[in-house]
Parts: C-alpha cells; sequence; structure tokens
C-alpha cells in the first residue's frame, strides 16, 4: 500500500458532514421534510428504472462486444453501426423518438403479426410509458457498454487465448475461465461510472410524466411554489443514491484488486 493508498479519506469526511447537515435542516424544515417524504416514493421507481434498464443494457452490450469481435464481417459491421448510431443520438432525443415514434410502430407490428390469431389489436396506450423509458435507456446504455465490454474483452492478452487453446478448451470455455476473469477487472470501473451515470441519466424519464424522484419534485414545486427548497431536496437525494454507489464501486474495485495480488 503507497502513502497515498493510506492517506485518510478527508474528502468523504467532508461528504458526509455536509450530507448529515443536509439532512438535518431538510428534517429541521417542515416543507422540506414533507418534500423528502413525498420524494421516497420517486426513489422506488428511479431504482427500479436504473436497474432494470442498465441489466438489459450490460446483456445486450456484451452481445454487441461479442459480435464486434467476431470473425464473421457482417456482425462486426452490424455491431459498429449499432453503437455508433446510437451513441451519436441525444439521450434526451431517444427518449422521446422511442417513447412516441417507435413504441407505436412496434404496437403496429405486433398487430399486423398477431392478426391471424384472431386477438384483439393493442392499443399503443397499452404500452406503460415507464416500460418505453426503460427500452430507450436500454438502447442508448447499451451502445455506451458494448464499447467498454469490448474494450476489456481486447485487454487480455492474446498468448494466454492461445495457451488455453493449446490446452484443448473449447472457445467457451476460454472465454469463462480465462478471458472474463481478466477482463472484469478491467471492465469494472467504466462499467461502474456507467451505471452511476444512469442513475442521473434515470431523471431524464420524467418528460414522459414516469413519477420517479425528478417528476415528483416538478410536480410538488409547482404545487407549493418552493422551488428552491424542494429541489435542493431533489439534488440531495440524488447525491446520496450516486455518492453510496461510487463508495460501494469503489470498494469492489479495491477487493478485486486485492485478490489479484494475492
Amino acid at each position: 500500500m503507497t502513502a497515498r493508498d493510506g492517506d485518510f479519506p478527508w474528502w468523504l469526511a467532508a461528504v458526509c458532514l455536509a450530507g448529515l447537515a443536509g439532512y438535518g435542516a431538510v428534517l429541521a424544515d417542515d416543507v422540506q421534510a414533507q418534500v423528502l417524504r413525498t420524494l421516497s416514493r420517486g426513489v422506488k421507481v428511479t431504482v427500479f428504472v436504473t436497474l432494470v434498464s442498465f441489466a438489459l443494457a450490460s446483456l445486450l452490450g456484451m452481445g454487441l462486444a461479442l459480435m464486434s469481435l467476431s470473425g464473421a464481417r457482417a456482425l462486426r459491421q452490424l455491431a459498429r453501426f449499432y453503437t455508433e448510431i446510437v451513441r451519436g443520438v441525444p439521450m434526451l432525443v431517444l427518449l422521446l423518438y422511442v417513447a412516441f415514434v417507435a413504441a407505436p410502430a412496434l404496437v403496429a407490428g405486433w398487430n399486423a403479426a398477431t392478426g391471424w390469431l384472431g386477438w384483439d389489436p393493442a392499443r399503443t396506450r397499452d404500452f406503460p410509458l415507464i416500460w418505453r423509458a426503460i427500452l430507450a435507456l436500454t438502447i442508448g446504455y447499451s451502445a455506451f457498454v458494448a464499447e467498454v465490454f469490448r474494450a476489456g474483452l481486447m485487454s487480455v492478452d492474446a498468448g494466454q487465448v492461445e495457451a488455453a487453446q493449446a490446452l484443448g478448451l473449447t472457445g467457451w470455455q476460454r472465454f469463462r475461465l480465462v478471458v472474463l476473469p481478466q477482463a472484469v477487472r478491467i471492465i469494472l470501473p467504466p462499467w461502474g461510472n456507467d451505471f452511476v451515470a444512469l442513475v442521473k441519466d434515470s431523471s431524464l424519464v420524467s418528460v414522459l410524466g414516469v413519477l420517479d424522484v425528478t417528476q415528483l419534485g416538478k410536480v410538488t414545486a409547482a404545487g407549493n411554489f418552493r422551488y428552491f427548497e424542494t429541489y435542493n431536496v431533489v439534488a440531495l437525494v440524488y447525491l446520496t443514491m450516486t455518492i453510496t454507489l461510487s463508495l460501494g464501486l469503489r470498494r469492489l474495485e479495491r477487493r478485486l484488486r486485492d485478490r489479484a495480488r494475492t
């Protein structure tokens, strides 16, 4: 452990003190305390949207990363096309496009595909806005996660893969036992950063009326006209979630690093 690693985390102490002072001020004020109780309902929605979107984005991103490293040129080109197009569209624009253009098209396609079965046609309003938001965030973040996974997988020394192949390991065994364990240590920091970023970007779902923390804050502020106090609480709630996640991810990275040294 270096001297820098052993330094006392004064920044963390300052953050904790500021957080305690912030929550103390919120609980001491009736208006802000009521806002906090209201926003607590939105935290569940924010966490749900974030976890589901990131889990799906990670699965899709891993598939895209494997496609981009495939020996088939068509798969590589398709993965590159997807990631470049999606990463080039602002998340808010993608959210609105999926919600109001792609979702109706999906419903129309479903009706066309199932019409011969005699089922009642689906309606666009039957596609909940929260799931449209999750679909949009999944598509958007899958492109970023794919690049993280691709870079991590490419960082594994080719000689180790060749040695595993010489030992008679199958392609899946080489990936599971040799490539993935080494790539995880490289993938984890940027992958975790994307997760924290998604917590913040999940606030964009408020434009669809999804009752997350941001939307409840907007509704509350419009009702009590205490914008300063309300958005102070909104900011405090998001800071609590993102800093807690960041600390948890740092601890996990440290444990993986220490395990690699032993």
